[in-house]
């Protein structure tokens, strides 16, 4: 049976989760992992694929892998990549959708994560890109003190982010412009580095170079 996108996105399960998955977040104080964060993953995701000459249901694929890969949060931030993974492997079995979608789908999930995932297929990879992406002021909750978490405060501080893709060049590059009143450059190494790294490989398994620049000054 072939699962659409608009399937996924309509699922009142799948959109529970993601409520739920959210409200832990929230209660653990992290930044906002909603439907506008996943909805943005899912749709950067194929954009991704879509530039570098994937096939349409790969590209279907991404925005679902990206749409429920934070799902497992409902459960656990710790290890929420492999519990999200599974929930989703019980989801999609049950509406049917095959094996073999299933199999790239919990993978590209359960390897997003920078403490235990690898860019294991080309969904993984764009999913892991476009996730580590998503640094925006808006995903800091303003009921937060934004001075007292330093995942707050270099959200807080980015006035401008954008993963733009050289299809042509083979490059994909994470631009940020950071306010350093509010965060210096060093405290985004400090949280993000692994997250980076884990990037640079997932461009690799894509045959991209992944570049990082920070305030325009290039730093990986």
């Amino acid at each position: 049976m072939t699962i659409r996108f608009e399937d996924i996105k309509n699922n009142g399960e799948i959109n529970a989760y993601i409520r739920a998955a959210d409200a832990v977040m929230e209660a653990i104080g992290y930044t906002e992992h909603s439907f506008a964060h996943v909805t943005r993953v899912a749709e950067q995701s194929a954009s991704i694929l879509s530039a570098l000459g994937y096939p349409e249901r790969t590209l279907e694929l991404a925005k679902i892998a990206g749409y429920m890969h934070d799902i497992g949060n409902a459960v656990n931030r710790h290890e929420h990549a492999v519990s999200g993974a599974v929930m989703a492997f019980r989801i999609l079995d049950n509406l049917g959708m095959p094996a073999e979608e299933i199999a790239k789908v919990v993978g590209a999930i359960g390897n997003h994560d920078e403490g235990t995932g690898a860019p294991v297929n080309e969904i993984a990879a764009a999913l892991i890109l476009s996730d580590k992406g998503d640094v925006r002021r808006s995903r800091v909750r303003p009921s937060t003190p934004r001075t007292n978490d330093i995942h707050d405060r270099v959200n807080y501080a980015v006035e401008r982010s954008a993963l733009e893709l050289d299809a042509k060049g083979r490059t994909i590059s994470l631009r940020l412009t950071i306010d350093t009143s509010i965060c210096a450059v060093m405290d985004y190494f400090e949280i993000f580095l692994t997250r980076m790294l884990l990037c640079r490989r997932a461009a690799e398994r894509l045959e991209l170079k992944f570049r990082l620049l920070i305030n325009d000054v290039t730093l990986l």
